[in-house]
Parts: C-alpha cells; structure tokens; sequence
C-alpha cells in the first residue's frame, strides 16, 4: 500500500496540470471575495456574504474549486488510460483494488487541504476589506462552510470515479458538467410544470443539487409559497444522497477496472 501512495503522490505532483487546476481553482474563488470587497466593503457583512465569500460562491452559481478539482479527480484514472501509463503502472502495481484505493486516498487528501487553503486565503481578503469575517465558528455559517469541505471531496471522487468508469477523459469531462449544469437544472425547471408535476419527489434525488444544499445557510431557502413541495433532505441527508452517487460511480468503476483487460 505504502508503495501504491507514493506511486500516486509522485504522479500527482509531477504533473504541470495539477498546479494549473488548482492555481486556477483558487483563483476563481478568491476572486468573489475580492470583488465583493470592492464593490460592497461600506456594507456591514451578514451570514449569507461571509459564506458566499469563503466559499467562492460556491452555493449560489459554478463552484470553481470544486469543478477544477474534479477534473484532477478525472485526470487521476483518465490521463492513465489517455497517455497508455496504465499499462506500466499495473505491471509495477498488480494489485488492481490497492492502486485504486491510493489514488482515492491521495486525492481526498489533497482535495481536502487545498479547499481548506483556498478558505483561508478568501478569509484572509475579507480579513482586508472588512477587518472581520464575524460567525466563523457560529452555526449555521459553521456548518456550511463543512458542507463545502465535504461538498468539494465528493464532486471530486465523483470526478475520479467518471474517469475510471469511461477509462479517459473526455466522456467524464462531459458528465460532470452537463449533469449539474444541464441536466439537474432541466428536471428542477420541469418540475414547476403542472404537466410534470410527477417530477417533484425526483428532485430531492438529484446528487449535484442535493450536494449544493450542504453548503446553503438557510435549507428552507429552496421552498415556500408557490413553490412544490420537493420534501427535501436536511443538510446531511442531502449530502449522502450526493456521496451516495458518487460511491455507486466509484464501485461500478472498481469492480469493472478488475475485470477487464487494463
């Protein structure tokens, strides 16, 4: 196992692609704080822009981190098979089941550090603008700011997990945007219809946006007057129906990667 982790960590950070992503990633997302410190820094900060800005806008629009680092997840199996490594690798790395569970170890860990980083450093530029970032460590803000963390880890193993299954990247590439950004939003618009009311239990369903409501302040946002009835899951239980479809990808992809030919 040791062998397999150092094999993973070796072939991550020698990679010019994993510095590119993440650089970008977290470019992206400081840039929200950053921008809302230019343009709204007389205003005294609530909950929702603290939340907003440590996470980059994660919960309201594209989570930056979390897309880019879902594409190091991809390249993790992808670029393997893209490149023609993986023959070599299961030649110094036979034990198919061990090198699977390194890269899932080795890239949750970095996954993990790096958006806990990026909080950080978006905490620090609000830290410049508006001298506070008050409720760091207060609920709900707390636990949204968890939900981000483990919201990030799962869209990242949801990455790794595409790339393994389609054994490249381009196919995961596409699923992993056109799930959450085309997909899930055409059912939820649906929905709304009468025609498709049928539609509304699905909803509560949906892992990407179940996933997003980990990072929400305020779970009742997405419900009201006029609104149907998607009886959604609480924080928690929304996050388990996203890391539930991320572990169906991860295991349909395992068990296949021990059965075919490389």
């Amino acid at each position: 196992m040791l062998d397999a982790l150092r094999y993973e960590w070796t072939r991550l950070t020698t990679l010019r692609s994993t510095y590119w992503l993440i650089g970008i990633g977290v470019l992206c997302s400081l840039a929200i704080p950053v921008i809302a410190g230019i343009v709204v820094s007389d205003d005294p900060l609530v909950p929702e822009t603290v939340a907003a800005g440590l996470n980059g806008g994660a919960a309201f629009g594209i989570p930056f981190l979390a897309v880019f680092m879902a594409i190091i997840g991809i390249f993790a199996t992808g670029h393997e098979y893209r490149h023609g490594t993986i023959q070599p690798t299961l030649t110094a790395l036979p034990q198919r089941s061990t090198l699977i569970a390194a890269k899932i170890l080795v890239i949750s860990g970095v996954t993990v550090a790096v958006t806990v980083f990026s909080m950080a450093i978006n905490a620090l530029a609000m830290l410049v603008f508006w001298g506070d970032v008050p409720g760091l460590f207060e609920d709900p803000l707390r636990s949204a700011l968890l939900g981000y963390v483990v919201y990030t880890l799962i869209y990242t193993l949801a990455g790794l997990g595409l790339g393994l299954l389609f054994r490249g990247v381009p196919s995961a590439l596409v699923v992993i945007f056109l799930m959450p950004l085309i997909i899930e939003n055409l059912i939820f618009g649906l929905s709304f219809l009468p025609m498709a009311d049928w539609l509304v239990p699905v909803v509560k369903f949906l892992p990407f946006l179940s996933g997003a409501r980990l990072m929400s302040l305020d779970l009742s946002m997405m419900s009201g007057e006029g609104m149907p009835d998607f009886d959604y899951f609480g924080r928690w239980g929304s996050g388990g129906v996203f890391a539930a479809f991320a572990a169906l990808i991860i295991a349909g992809a395992w068990i296949l990667f021990k059965k075919r030919d490389a």
